[in-house]
């Protein structure tokens, strides 16, 4: 019988093509037989395929059925149908994300089950279409200084580290044109390489979905960050690379928590964790972990958020020198004394909160690291009844946020100044909410249609 995963809750959409697969059925045939059992001749493959992909959760009716076409337990089927209803997307969220969100839990599902199984790598939306004409590999465009001699795959790897260094100094704004785009050559290049090509192209295309989707996610657009996550995780396995599925997975476990769904970003934290810990260094692991303990956080739960953050420590005290892969190269100890920092003050325990988050705050050359730490500073200064220093560090975090060009990061924000409408009297307060004021103009927003907008045209 199949049993649901150490990384969380078994899924009904997961469920469901494992055991069409198991009979080795076609959607088409699974809808087949359910209108030949059920006496229903309406039910077509587009709805199964809705059910697995989570879309839809099937009711009491369809339940029935597909618990005797598919010869499986009701109570397992009704089990997992319940897990999916629970980590339904909050109502207010679009529906474009919602699709991506369902998308890409039910594939993280299939993940946890085989890490070393190759998923079918297929590039979501826009990204697949159409190839690159004339064939083979496109050299991208340098965006720091190139070499001309360099080969075409060392040319790509080349460019996603220059990007990578980019976004250290500046946010999602104007970079996610760029990440989508460095995305798209390598996802072109793929379907005409050869097996050495592939061997080559298949990791830097989860690095680049990976690194689209961090950009996405920075500038305010969450479906392309989430579909841009989906073809990393899909890349990343077919590239038989436990460690990266599981920090493209730890990425997108960010993004729904920022986003405000604490529960879908532990079972991605979770689910990352657990399918990759076999294969990942000192500090992948320390980060899976934060993860976890920050989604855990903002659900409310404390014991596994405390636990989490224990393991965390246990794990590194910083990430090993030459130990750490190329992409993690940001990840150093005072990031995860952030990290530590952050979680503590989302369970509203703020006594250590200037130890842990001053540094990353008031950090010169990093202004979106600034921004964002210092967001959270000023609420653990709240938590603490320091009103004059939450004013003091959120006006600099609102500053680093604009210079940045980081619409996440000034979204966060957002939260401190709910925090001191109750102190809206005080003078600190007030001089504030003028800074506010002020700078409103020239706060970076996320797209209005839904979709980063390339600035460059």
């Amino acid at each position: 019988m199949t049993s649901p995963p150490p990384g969380g809750p078994l899924l009904l959409g997961p469920l469901l093509t494992q055991l069409r697969l198991a009979r080795g059925w076609s959607q088409r045939r699974t809808a087949a037989e359910l209108c030949a059992v059920a006496g229903v001749p309406t039910l077509s493959r587009h709805e199964v395929s809705r059910w697995e992909r989570q879309v839809r959760v099937p009711g009491d009716f369809w339940l029935r059925w597909l618990a005797v076409v598919l010869a499986a337990p009701l109570e397992l089927l009704t089990g997992a149908a319940t897990s999916a209803r629970r980590l339904a997307p909050p109502p207010t969220g679009p529906t474009g994300v919602a699709r991506s969100r369902a998308a890409l839990l039910a594939l993280a599902q299939r993940w946890r089950a085989d890490p070393r199984a190759e998923l079918l790598v297929a590039a979501p939306g826009r990204l697949a279409e159409p190839d690159v004409p004339g064939g083979g590999f496109e050299p991208a465009p340098p965006i720091l200084s190139g070499d001309a001699a360099r080969s075409p795959e060392e040319a790509y790897a080349a460019d996603l580290a220059g990007l990578r260094r980019l976004d250290d100094l500046s946010g999602g704004a104007d970079l996610a044109p760029l990440g989508t785009d460095r995305l798209r050559r390598v996802a072109r290049a793929l379907p005409r390489s050869g097996p050495a090509g592939r061997r080559w192209l298949l990791p830097l295309l989860a690095e680049a979905a990976q690194l689209a989707g961090w950009l996405a996610a920075d500038a305010g657009d969450p479906s392309a960050g989430l579909d841009a996550y989906r073809l990393g995780l899909r890349a990343a396995a077919a590239a038989g690379d436990p460690a990266l599925a599981g920090h493209v997975l730890g990425s997108a476990s960010h993004l729904l928590a920022d986003a405000g769904d604490p529960e879908g970003a532990l079972l991605l934290a979770r689910t990352a964790h657990a399918g990759s810990r076999r294969w990942a260094s000192p500090g992948l692991r320390a980060l899976l972990l934060h993860r976890v303990a920050f989604a855990a956080a903002l659900a409310g739960r404390p014991e596994a958020a405390g636990q989490a953050l224990r393991a965390a420590d246990l794990a590194t005290t910083a990430p090993a020198a030459g130990r750490e892969p190329s992409w993690l190269y940001w990840l150093d100890a005072p990031e995860l004394t952030a990290m530590t920092g952050r979680t503590l003050v989302a369970l509203g325990r703020p006594r250590r909160v200037e130890a842990l988050l001053a540094g990353a705050a008031r950090e010169r050359g990093r202004p979106r690291r600034a921004a964002v730490y210092g967001g959270w500073l000023a609420r653990g200064y709240l938590q603490l009844g320091e009103v004059e220093l939450a004013c003091e560090v959120a006006g600099a975090a609102l500053v680093d946020a604009i210079r940045a060009g980081s619409p996440r990061a000034s979204a966060q924000l957002t939260e401190v100044r709910r925090g001191l409408a109750a102190h809206r009297r005080a003078p600190a307060v007030r001089r504030h909410m003028t800074l506010v004021t002020t700078t409103r103009p020239y706060l970076p927003r996320p797209p209005s249609s839904g979709r980063v907008r390339d600035r460059r045209r």
